[in-house]
């Protein structure tokens, strides 16, 4: 039974629960009489053995069965009696301890929901963003779905950018190495920045049967990884040249995509462009009413769900300078703006940089946190739920975009407790601000 409940503060909880004797022991007998009737003793009978016999035997075992049964019983009773939702597994401040015939009493320290005093989303406001289509983005689309069902030929022509060339290895020597590398033929697609740049100009104007030498350092995206980041003596042979060809945009070109005609797939064009620029609105609009809630909310939370989200902000960010890192694209300083800086001062300005960062990070953590919550008590003051079908829809919805079956998806999400969890959260939280939206001001001319 719940005792009491003492404020460590808004978000951490201490409970108090006391688990009659009677109860626990009415459990150990029925668990103890369970066994009795499965358990052979020598001399007796299956189900007539003493039962002093079969505690003597199981009595221990018995005892941890049973508390690990009612402890959790009881708190769930007693967060449902004090009203609390908690969002970490509770931390029991004393060491458990049990004596047969006796109250077991308990103390948990446990983080909670906070409760949002004075929950307002009243007069929203938000700017009504006209949507259009523009006769250019459909035909620049019409151009993407052309390059995409572009078709390579056989061509006797100069190499020129776009070009598919496949070549042969005639000889290669790593610079500074023994090691002669095996390897096959190749092909390459010209203008991709696969080859450096100088190799590229020497393969331009060059015709089949022609080779060309070089010598180069070669990165990863040239694909072989043995010879990433070695200086490479290369002569190779030109064994094919293929051209790109484009089909027409017209009624034949539509109706290989399975439409009546141009005009027909210009128009889904026309719609698919129209959906998803008002999607992109609408999440426009929603960030901004989130926004203005979060600011008239001020409330603590969890320091559990806060570093949670902090520890996922740091991954994506760190995943983020990785790929940015690869790819070439970090930050570049110039020489001259840190040529007179002495080691101490670069140090230091590295700290700096990383503390803003953490700060950033953290301030960002708190800003979702709070807004997952708001979102929360908004859609239970709302009554927003979530259906089966609604989650099958987004299944088949998964499905359809990753060009998968809708069970595998499924068989994705169920195969560890949480992730189909999430996806529904994920409804839900959409769902409850659809409804922020429906209810805000639009406001026009802005």
């Amino acid at each position: 039974m719940l005792q009491t409940v003492e404020d460590i503060s808004l978000t951490k909880k201490r409970i108090r629960i006391e688990i009659p004797s009677d109860i626990i022991e009415k459990e150990i007998k029925d668990y103890l009489e369970t066994l009795r009737q499965k358990t052979r003793i020598p001399g007796f009978r299956p189900g007539n053995a003493p039962l002093h016999l079969i505690e003597k035997r199981f009595g221990k075992g018995v005892e941890a069965e049973v508390l690990e049964k009612v402890i959790p019983e009881f708190y769930a009773r007693a967060l449902k009696e004090a009203d609390l939702k908690p969002v970490a597994m509770p931390v029991f401040d004393e060491k458990l301890e049990y004596k047969r015939n006796n109250p077991l009493n308990l103390s948990l320290t446990v983080e909670v929901m906070p409760k949002i005093e004075n929950l307002d989303y009243s007069g929203l406001k938000t700017n009504d963003i006209s949507v259009s289509v523009e006769d250019s983005e459909i035909e620049d689309y019409l151009k993407r779905l052309q390059e995409h069902k572009a078709l390579y030929e056989v061509v006797e022509k100069d190499i020129e950018k776009d070009d598919l060339v496949t070549f042969d290895y005639v000889d290669c020597e790593i610079v500074g190495e023994e090691m002669v590398p095996s390897l096959k033929e190749k092909i390459l697609k010209m203008g991709k920045e696969i080859l450096p740049i100088d190799i590229e100009e020497k393969l331009n104007c060059k015709k089949k049967g022609e080779t060309v030498e070089f010598t180069n350092t070669l990165n990863e995206v040239f694909g072989i990884k043995e010879l990433a980041g070695k200086t490479v003596k290369m002569k190779i042979m030109i064994r094919e040249v293929k051209k790109k060809v484009l089909p027409a945009i017209d009624d034949e070109f539509a109706k290989d995509l399975g439409f009546g005609n141009l005009s027909e797939l210009k128009e889904k064009i026309k719609e698919n462009i129209y959906e998803a620029k008002k999607d992109q609105t609408a999440k426009i609009q929603k960030a901004e009413i989130l926004r203005q809630i979060i600011e008239s909310h001020n409330f603590e939370v969890p320091e559990t769900m806060l570093m949670n989200e902090l520890e996922a902000l740091m991954i994506q960010a760190e995943t983020s300078g990785a790929s940015k890192k690869m790819k070439g694209e970090e930050n570049i300083q110039d020489e001259s703006s840190v040529v007179d800086l002495t080691p101490d001062e670069t140090k230091q300005g590295q700290e700096e940089a990383l503390e803003n960062q953490a700060s950033e990070l953290r301030e960002k953590a708190l800003r979702n946190v709070r807004a997952s919550i708001i979102i929360d008590a908004i859609g239970q003051r709302e009554g927003v739920t979530v259906t089966e079908d609604e989650i099958k829809d987004r299944i088949n919805f998964i499905a359809k975009r990753l060009s998968s079956k809708p069970e595998d998806i499924m068989k994705f999400y169920s195969a560890k407790e949480g992730p189909l969890e999430d996806l529904k959260h994920i409804i839900y939280q959409e769902k409850v601000l659809d409804i922020l939206l429906s209810k805000a001001t639009l406001k026009k001319g802005e």
